[in-house]
């Protein structure tokens, strides 16, 4: 089943902490259950939002890299 996505987070080309300071503004919109689609190029994003996934309780439901070392996360809120 195809995850419906309810906001996309374009984060390429930030660094360190600028993606997880956007990511954690956009979740505070979502409603419960929501899922956001974030995009970026930080290679450090990689282990910062499974452990931020873990602290405020939101599930990561995909991870993957795209073409051009463009990594790309689906998370539920919580």
């Amino acid at each position: 089943m195809e995850n419906k996505i309810d906001q996309t987070l374009d984060c390429k080309g930030l660094s360190c902490p600028m993606p997880m300071m956007k990511l954690a503004k956009a979740m505070k919109g979502l409603k419960s259950g929501e899922i956001l689609e974030m995009i970026g190029t930080d290679p450090g994003t990689k282990s910062d939002l499974p452990r931020w996934c873990e602290k405020s309780g939101n599930e990561m439901l995909e991870e993957g890299e795209l073409e051009g070392g463009i990594f790309r996360f689906l998370i539920k809120k919580k």
